[in-house]
């Protein structure tokens, strides 16, 4: 008889999660079975129970599937071909985006999606990090290449990845503006924001002008506006704007999706070849060099995860309930206990 674990198990798309007990996932040869002690919430997990992003995913999860992509965790079994890890080897990251299942007790990863957890941090600082790591680094690093001296707008800064971005673009140097609530004012300034306005009574393209760079978290009209506050040969990452032509083609998506996608987002790309501003949609998936990346920052003394509250993970649905209220400031955590195979 295959052994079971707690797990929050997605049955159909769109069903409501679910906490319950399923089978131990089997490995493949260069997989880690890891026992998961911490995992966090991503908006992307809800997108993915929904099926609205599996249109930009090269492969995508099938039903029924355990919810959550990060997590951080000990390693208790190891393919026959793993070379990167050993049995009781502490490690954190994110899932490629075909094999979420960092909500259960249990969970099968590639060795190329993770890296060493940091000494530093603790399994839910650890759990916190990856996938808001991981899109802040790409942002601001290799679309942005944000350097000293330039000015971004990084939209809701008190989020999951707005609270890791400012905090990378300050150890870039650069100048930091952000749009956050009251409540979450405190939290962005002492990140390093230079300048914030509450999203709540002012608009954002009224007071901000001639930004080198702009982080989208949220899309829609604040998208547009965006690209009409960026300079000329400035650049936008969205994380919440349509997928384009491009996007379509970097991965690789094939013609049809590419001319779909050109269709969709025709309003974007023409506002942003007008403003002659460089415009992308940024959509995640694993990679565990960049993980290794994020922990240089954490053992630098530059990057520190944000989190709002700590759930047991008895607590599951509320945990995702309440992530999903929008309220929480930094991440939420679901806590795991120490499970053995035997």
């Amino acid at each position: 008889m295959d052994k079971v674990m707690q797990a929050v198990l997605i049955n159909k798309k769109g069903t409501a999660p679910e906490l319950t007990e399923t089978t131990i996932p089997a490995i493949g040869a260069h997989d880690l079975l890891v026992n998961v002690r911490a995992a966090s919430y991503n908006p992307v997990d809800n997108r993915v129970r929904k099926g609205n992003v599996n249109i930009v995913m090269k492969k995508k999860p099938g039903f029924p599937f355990v919810m959550g992509y990060d997590f951080a965790g000990t390693v208790v079994r190891v393919g026959s071909d793993v070379t990167k890890f050993n049995l009781g080897d502490d490690v954190y990251g994110r899932t490629r985006n075909d094999r979420p299942g960092s909500f259960a007790n249990f969970m099968a990863v590639d060795e190329t999606d993770i890296a060493v957890k940091p000494q530093s941090l603790s399994m839910s600082e650890a759990a916190a990090l990856p996938l808001v790591g991981l899109t802040a680094y790409e942002a601001l690093h290799e679309r942005m290449k944000l350097t000293s001296g330039k000015k971004i707008l990084i939209l809701a800064g008190a989020g999951g990845v707005g609270t890791i971005a400012i905090q990378m673009a300050k150890q870039m140097d650069a100048y930091v503006a952000t749009t956050a609530s009251k409540k979450g004012y405190d939290l962005v300034k002492r990140l390093g924001a230079d300048e914030i306005i509450d999203y709540h009574t002012t608009d954002f393209s009224d007071v901000f002008h001639d930004y080198d760079t702009v982080l989208d978290t949220q899309g829609g009209d604040d998208l547009i506006k965006a690209l009409q506050i960026v300079k000329p040969s400035g650049t936008v990452v969205s994380l919440a704007g349509l997928p384009d032509a491009k996007f379509a083609s970097e991965q690789q998506l094939g013609w049809f999706k590419a001319r779909l996608f050109g269709l969709v987002a025709h309003k974007i790309t023409k506002l942003a070849a007008q403003k002659r501003v460089n415009s992308h949609f940024l959509f995640m998936d694993a990679d565990g060099d960049q993980v290794t990346n994020l922990t240089k920052f954490v053992e630098a003394g530059a990057l520190k995860p944000v989190i709002d509250r700590n759930f047991n993970f008895d607590d599951a649905i509320e945990a995702i309930d309440y992530a999903m209220s929008g309220h929480a400031k930094g991440k939420v955590i679901m806590e795991m206990p120490a499970v053995s195979l035997n």
